[in-house]
């Protein structure tokens, strides 16, 4: 039998309080030494708060072992030497500064040759808008430049926040892609609400619920599981109701309240997009649904669906919870 490989990464009793408020309650958490871990989770489970736990940016209790290492006293800048790069939710470009000024400020002294062969070849994008400002990017455009700062200084770990977070789908196809060449290289700790993405990627999963860890396991085993899904995702309900709700007296001439038989709850209402859906096209990359033709968000006078544009969902993240 062959041994298993010590994780790379080990969290123990992760917990953070922000303003006095308690956000993580003692997260759990192990990256493997190779391949692709997630970290699932609804909305305002703990899921970015870990991330930046991890890595110093909100005070922090614990453990934090990097390869054996206890870091949770070390500064952010003394793990960032030790070999993590991070791709922020938000991706984190200096706006006014052109695209090879974002990276060059991503070099890392003592790291050796900065690998622009291997951005270039992932995104042969950045080479042509090399003197682009990086304000003038689009979306998935920044999203390229935030995953190519890590992957200049041969990292021990990538962690990224929602990588796919309001990309179109076609970017979305290019950025799983270019985090899959990644994982073959180095471990890649990966937020993710995207499902199918995280099917494709993902070797191991963790499943945060309320600030803590609810799931360990192979991602695909979970996955399979459509009633531990649905119990630890909200995903798979039955027209599961957003943030915003139906209308007081019911929706539709058919009084439903789902996009579809299995749609997950959406942020943004009855037919929107679902935050963590798998399937009735409520996913990250399954596009927008269209409110109000099957049940959608409805108005105060009952069978009288609303005709409103669908909009992405709207996600808080837990630093601001």
């Amino acid at each position: 039998m062959t041994p298993t490989a010590a994780p790379l990464l080990t969290v123990r009793d992760l917990r953070v309080v922000i303003g006095g408020k308690h956000i993580l309650h003692g997260v759990d958490l192990e990256v493997a030494a190779s391949g692709t871990t997630a970290v699932l989770g609804r909305n305002g489970a703990g899921k970015t708060t870990t991330v930046r736990g991890i890595l110093g940016l909100v005070p922090r209790t614990g453990s934090v072992l990097l390869a054996g290492e206890e870091t949770v006293r070390l500064a952010t800048h003394a793990l960032v030497r030790r070999g993590i790069g991070y791709a922020p939710e938000d991706r984190g470009v200096f706006a006014s500064l052109s695209v090879a000024e974002n990276l060059r400020l991503a070099e890392r002294p003592g790291a050796g040759e900065p690998a622009y062969d291997l951005v270039h070849t992932l995104f042969p994008e950045l080479r042509r808008r090399a003197r682009q400002a990086a304000g003038t990017l689009s979306g998935g455009q920044q999203q390229m430049v935030a995953i190519a700062r890590t992957l200049l200084n041969g990292n021990r770990l990538i962690i990224a926040d929602e990588p796919t977070k309001g990309l179109a789908p076609k970017v979305v196809t290019e950025v799983a892609q270019v985090l899959e060449r990644a994982a073959e290289a180095v471990p890649v700790l990966l937020v993710e609400q995207n499902l199918a993405l995280v099917r494709r990627l993902a070797r191991h999963c963790v499943v945060l619920a309320a600030g803590r860890t609810a799931h360990q396991g192979p991602a695909a085993d979970l996955l399979a599981d459509a009633e531990a899904a649905r119990r630890l995702l909200a995903v798979g309900s039955t027209g599961g109701t957003g943030s915003t709700g139906t209308g007081s007296t019911g929706t539709g001439s058919t009084g439903g309240t789902g996009p579809g038989a299995i749609g997950g709850t959406g942020d943004t209402g009855a037919g929107g997009t679902g935050s963590i859906g798998i399937a009735g096209g409520t996913g990250a990359i399954g596009g927008t649904g269209t409110a109000g033709r099957t049940g959608g968000a409805g108005s105060p006078t009952a069978g009288s669906p609303v005709r409103t544009a669908a909009r992405p969902a709207a996600r808080t993240t837990e630093a601001d919870a």
